[in-house]
């Protein structure tokens, strides 16, 4: 019987820039034009985010939100030490990376062999200096477990669960998925360019749905929203990513690994949040999902629709969302967990262990 634990975490691209830039999502949405210039005011702005924003762009408050992620990441790192898991099982986002026009799959498990992968990638698109001071075109390997990874997708659809599966990525990829690649990047922080110990199995979710190819896994401009978007079919239901986490629980289950389910992602997101302009994550909503995850409250969580999630920015939240279904299913309870707040660094942070 095989064992396993819980992790949540966050793959926050510009935890890896340095800190002057760690706002620069911020930076970015207050030049679009057809945002309100009285909600681009600082001055109008709540009391955390006037501070956090202050005279430097967040550059002053990026090194303490820097410190509280290192420091639930450091405390990850340790737990995956502790366990001495045989591999890892990440679910994460595709953000118009990997999976284009070509095809957007629900599920899809990432049967990868050894892959070398840029680890900078995302941040030299952005041409944004990295935290490490290392130059660009860093390579580092992410190691694979394909027969595993095959026997999970053979369980999960026996199961009833469809799920896709690739034996590689595309062949015109810019670069990895960020979400699997900064899983590594960041649970290795210190050693960013080693051999990280453990294989992964990524599982990509479509967490972007209507979002994925009309905006491009980016920060759409309210000229085209408000002008209409063309919209995608939805992703998966967050009832259905919690189905598909209890059945890739129950293959761990009778696996004969010792397994660590990681859900890596940042909760709502500011640049998906267009009621707010694009200025801030809907914490009201993450606060609701986070104080029912501490209490053990699913069921909160599988009342949420599509057009809940959507509408508050969690869309990337589906990744938790997975992660709840299988440590539901496996019985695992949550040991830890913290909530990091933000307005101007994009998106709120959770951690979670459950064992």
């Amino acid at each position: 019987m095989g064992e396993a634990i819980g992790l949540g975490i966050t793959h926050y691209p510009l935890l890896a820039a340095t800190d002057e830039y760690m706002a620069a999502l911020m930076s970015q949405v207050l030049t679009d034009p057809d945002i309100p210039d009285d909600r681009k005011d600082p001055a109008n702005w709540s009391d955390l985010a006037q501070q956090e924003w202050s005279d430097d762009r967040g550059a002053a408050a990026a090194a303490g939100h820097r410190k509280s992620l290192l420091t639930n990441l450091a405390a990850a790192r340790q737990t995956l030490d502790e366990f001495e898991p045989d591999l890892l099982i990440v679910w994460g986002d595709d953000q118009y990376e990997n999976f284009r026009e070509e095809v957007i799959p629900s599920f899809c498990i990432l049967a990868y062999p050894d892959t070398e992968v840029d680890q900078l990638a995302v941040l030299d698109v952005m041409s944004l200096p990295n935290a490490w001071g290392l130059p660009s075109g860093q390579r580092m390997v992410m190691r694979g477990n394909q027969p595993y990874a095959k026997k999970l997708a053979q369980d999960v659809l026996a199961d009833g669960v469809d799920v896709a599966y690739s034996y590689e990525p595309r062949r015109d990829i810019h670069h990895f998925p960020h979400a699997f690649a900064n899983t590594q990047v960041f649970l290795d922080y210190e050693n960013v360019g080693k051999t990280f110990p453990y294989p992964i199995v990524s599982v990509a979710v479509n967490c972007y749905g209507e979002h994925v190819i009309a905006r491009r896994g980016g920060i759409a401009p309210f000229a085209e929203i408000l002008g209409g978007e063309d919209l995608d079919p939805p992703g998966p239901s967050p009832q259905r990513c919690y189905e598909f986490g209890r059945a890739v629980g129950r293959s761990v289950r009778k696996s004969d690994k010792r397994v660590a389910l990681v859900a890596s992602a940042s909760w709502s997101h500011a640049f998906l949040n267009d009621k707010d302009w694009h200025l801030r994550p809907d914490t009201a909503a993450d606060r609701e999902l986070y104080d029912a995850m501490v209490r053990g409250d699913h069921d909160v969580w599988t009342s949420r629709t599509v057009r809940d999630i959507v509408d508050a920015g969690q869309h990337e939240m589906l990744n938790w969302f997975c992660l709840l279904g299988a440590v539901s299913e496996l019985g695992l309870e949550l040991e830890s967990s913290e909530f990091v707040e933000t307005e101007v660094f994009n998106s709120n942070k959770a951690f979670a262990t459950f064992r």
